[in-house]
Formats: C-alpha cells, sequence, structure tokens
C-alpha cells in the first residue's frame, strides 16, 4: 500500500507545483503542444506515405504477353513454369478473345474496328497479368518471365516503377528522420524548460533531502509533473491533427492529385495517431523531467 500512497501523494504535488509555477509550466505546455503539432502532421504524413506504397504494390501488375502462334498446351506450360518463378505471387490468365470482348466493352472505336477481325485473325495476344511479392524485385522477376518460352512481350511501366518507389521509400524514411529529430528537440527545450522550474525550487528539494527523502521519492513528482505537462501539452496538437485531417481529407474526397494516390480513411487512423501524439507527449515530458533533476540538480 506504501508504494500507491506515494504515488498518489507525488501526483498531488505535481498538480499542485504545475498550478503554483503556472508560467513556466505554460511556457513547458506549449514548447510540447507547438512541437507535437509538427510531429502530428510528419506522423500522418509517413503514415499516408507507407499507405502509397502498399497501394502500389498492390495494385503493380506485370503484364505478359504470349505469342500469337501459342496454343492451349503452350499456355499451361507458361502457367507452370510462373508458379514457379521466383516472386511471382499470383497470375490471371486472359486469352485474346477475353481481351478483344473486354476492349470492344470500354471503348466505342475499340468495337467498330475489333469487329472487323475473325477471331483467328484478331492481332490481339493471350496476356498473363502477373502480381509480384516484393516490389523491389520486379525488374528481375519480368526479366526471368521474358526468358520463359511463347513469352512474346513483359510490360510494367519499367523505369517508372522503380523510381516512383525510390521516391515514396525515401520520403518516408526521411518523415520518420523528421519525427524521430523534432522529439529529440522537444526532450532537449523541456530538459531546459523544467530546469528553471526545479532552479527556483532548490530550496524545497533541500528541505527534502535534510529530512530524510530518497532521491525516488524527490524525483518521482518532478516525473509525473513532466507526464502531466505532456498530456496537457498533446491536447492541442491531437484536436488541430484531428480535425485538420479530417477537413483535409473531405477536401480532397479520400485522395491526392488522382485516385492512385488513396489517402487512409479518418477512422480509425486518427484515433491511432493521437494516441501516438499522446504518448510521445508523456514521454517527452516525463523523459526531459527526469533528465533536468538528474543532471542540473544531482540528485
Amino acid at each position: 500500500m506504501k508504494p500507491f500512497r506515494m504515488l498518489g501523494r507525488s501526483i498531488r504535488d505535481a498538480f499542485k507545483s504545475v498550478v503554483r509555477n503556472f508560467s513556466l509550466s505554460l511556457a513547458s505546455i506549449s514548447c510540447i503542444t507547438i512541437t507535437l503539432i509538427i510531429v502530428a502532421v510528419a506522423v500522418i504524413a509517413s503514415f499516408n506515405v507507407q499507405n502509397f506504397t502498399k497501394e502500389i504494390e498492390r495494385d503493380m501488375t506485370i503484364v505478359v504477353f504470349l505469342e500469337n502462334d501459342s496454343t492451349e498446351e503452350d499456355v499451361e506450360i507458361v502457367k507452370e513454369k510462373l508458379e514457379k518463378t521466383a516472386n511471382v505471387e499470383s497470375y490471371k490468365f486472359q486469352s485474346k478473345i477475353e481481351v478483344k470482348k473486354q476492349m470492344q466493352a470500354e471503348s466505342e472505336v475499340f468495337d467498330r474496328v475489333l469487329e472487323e477481325w475473325e477471331d483467328d485473325e484478331s492481332p490481339l495476344k493471350d496476356t498473363f497479368q502477373v502480381k509480384v511479392k516484393e516490389i523491389e524485385k520486379i525488374g528481375k522477376t519480368a526479366n526471368a518471365i521474358q526468358a520463359i518460352e511463347k513469352v512474346s512481350v513483359v510490360r510494367y511501366g519499367e523505369g517508372m516503377v522503380e523510381k516512383m518507389v525510390t521516391a515514396f521509400s525515401s520520403i518516408e524514411k526521411v518523415t520518420y528522420g523528421i519525427v524521430i529529430a523534432l522529439v529529440l528537440v522537444t526532450i532537449f527545450l523541456i530538459i531546459n524548460t523544467i530546469k528553471l522550474t526545479i532552479s527556483a525550487r532548490k530550496r524545497e528539494i533541500g528541505i527534502m533531502r535534510l529530512v530524510g527523502a530518497s532521491n525516488f521519492t524527490i524525483k518521482t513528482p518532478f516525473i509525473v509533473e513532466g507526464m502531466i505537462l505532456g498530456v496537457f501539452g498533446s491536447i492541442i496538437p491531437i484536436i488541430i491533427s484531428t480535425y485538420g485531417y479530417l477537413v483535409f481529407y473531405n477536401h480532397f474526397e479520400g485522395y491526392l492529385f488522382s485516385e492512385l494516390i488513396q489517402l487512409i480513411k479518418p477512422e480509425p487512423f486518427m484515433y491511432m495517431t493521437s494516441l501516438i501524439v499522446l504518448v510521445i507527449g508523456i514521454l517527452v515530458g516525463m523523459i526531459g523531467s527526469a533528465s533536468a533533476v538528474k543532471k542540473y540538480l544531482k540528485v
């Protein structure tokens, strides 16, 4: 029961300290708030970039065209070899007749042109649409498929795909780096801000030492105080990021620039983002307070 009493007393003292040193507490909260707003934006951007990359990987397809004279037996052989090809996740076969019907259904112009050709005269080819497991290896996979007998042409958006994946990967790493850098900057600022609060309470700490209070007893209220500052500092960033993203999502109707770049739906994404911001705020406050006490007061 003693640890619970100590924790309850620490929480009570921490709240009293926040109120008693309101101006310094407000400075700490403002510092956390400003930084966490930027952190929240970086977190939202990072998750969306990650989602863009996954969507591209999910939709990316290698289109395999077979030779015009391919028979049903040739098609079966190609299927067997595709199943044995590394990095191939799945494939879908379309005969030249199915391709013709699809093109006719999609365009009036194609319908008029293609209806003049009989099935045995059609310039269209039997095709396979191949999905890959790892988008980074799509080039090697396409080359392996191209080497299969009776495969005429392989297309997957050569060059553009690799550049797009590399760009998204770089942006994702940059946003992660920004989040980490901002958290470290926030901790540094909090340490210096809370240092002022602790310096103003040296006499109080000295009295606590004289009456035999342990280092743990002295530090705990400051750590709890940092946690409280972190919670208060997270409120405004959570509100701004949540409603800001909701407005942004609705304004762009759920996608950016084109329907290929889908934004993450606000629910439950913003609940998760809010939790991340809150946890970062709490940890930053606690670490900042603990570091200030340990480094500057030598407790």
